[in-house]
């Protein structure tokens, strides 16, 4: 039996008047479903299949958090087949999923980057001068020269003149690359913060936080660095959303200095996976794990409807937390199984040996 006071009623005839109808369907006895809650996802496992169609399976106002980090539509396998349109569509529906199963007062976090390599349709298509980079050292004044001498010649004549290739001419005269560059649709920074929060508003949330956390650089010869001004690839957001709803607020979960160093801190350091062997884009167990001390008791269920390798699930049983897990591909359900075996088999492991410690 639990110490903990019983939880303070929520006044619904105190809120904006707009979303008190909203929420007496969510949290009256009248407004939940009839099913039983066995009907429902049950904590501690792992669902195969799209979030989409799982979400509304999971118990009313049941999870304390979730904590997810979806495709980044940057390529990978998994993401592959979704155009941006269906990028889009799939995040605002996952987002707009979540608000009846979310506590009151629970929480919705999501791990995101900015997509570095956004193609563009409408953006000028012109060669960057790479000064310090340059393969030839031809330059527009040595161009201009040879044509002042030679005005019949044209780009060809005027490369074996100068001892370069005819794109290097045209780069030169025009800023363009005659093959390549100049007819692929070029690239620039999509910013996706505010997509999201959009989504989320619509959805019934309210922005609550956001951290940044600082992981690896990419390196130099990656997709994900520049030989422009760009900035390498070597951070990501966690966007922090409120369900409406009497929080709980407890200092004790963390102990003064983790409150110090990371816990009232906007920017997390700590490393990426250094081995995505196993799955494209795993996420350290730091990420969720310092999401689900901050946010959550021992025993809230923790959801992750994009759960890839079980990352969250690991965070989840380390932290005395239960878990629901949402996976589309088998492949990493499996994976992510085996994980979850193997971690709790070392927590057997440990809680055994300091069993046998307190009988030495």
């Amino acid at each position: 039996m639990s110490d903990d006071p019983a939880p303070i009623p929520l006044r619904i005839d105190r809120l904006p008047k707009d979303l008190q109808e909203a929420f007496r369907e969510l949290y009256t006895t009248n407004g939940q479903s009839e099913r039983k809650t066995s009907a429902y996802l049950q904590p501690d496992a792992i669902y195969c299949g799209d979030a989409r169609q799982l979400l509304p399976q999971i118990e009313p106002n049941s999870i304390a958090l979730s904590v997810w980090s979806p495709p980044y539509f940057v390529g990978k396998e998994y993401e592959e087949h979704l155009s941006f349109n269906e990028w889009q569509n799939l995040l605002s529906t996952v987002i707009r999923l979540h608000f009846p199963i979310l506590k009151p007062g629970g929480f919705l976090a999501i791990n995101i980057a900015d997509i570095l390599v956004f193609k563009d349709q409408t953006m000028p298509r012109i060669q960057a001068e790479a000064v310090t980079r340059k393969r030839s050292p031809v330059t527009r004044e040595d161009v201009l020269k040879a044509i002042e001498q030679y005005p019949g010649y044209n780009r060809y004549q005027l490369a074996k003149l100068l001892g370069c290739s005819e794109q290097t001419i045209d780069r030169r005269l025009h800023g363009n690359n005659i093959r390549g560059g100049k007819y692929d649709v070029q690239t620039r920074v999509k910013i996706v913060g505010g997509m999201v929060e959009d989504w989320a508003l619509q959805a019934g949330f309210y922005t609550y936080d956001r951290r940044i956390w600082v992981k690896d650089a990419a390196w130099e010869n990656s997709r994900w660095a520049s030989l422009s001004y760009r900035s390498v690839d070597e951070f990501e957001y966690i966007y922090i959303f409120w369900k409406p709803g009497i929080t709980r607020f407890d200092r004790k979960r963390l102990s003064p200095e983790e409150w110090k160093n990371w816990g009232s801190r906007g920017v997390w350091y700590f490393p990426s996976v250094r081995s995505n062997d196993d799955h494209a884009a795993k996420f350290p167990v730091e990420l969720p794990a310092r999401v689900i001390r901050l946010l959550t008791d021992p025993g809230d269920i923790v959801l992750d409807c994009f759960m890839g390798s079980g990352t969250t699930a690991i965070a989840a049983i380390r932290t005395d937390r239960r878990y629901i897990g949402i996976e589309i591909l088998e492949k990493y359900v499996i994976l992510a199984n085996n994980r979850i075996e193997k971690e709790k088999g070392y927590q057997r492991t440990l809680f055994e040996c300091q069993d046998d410690d307190r009988f030495e």
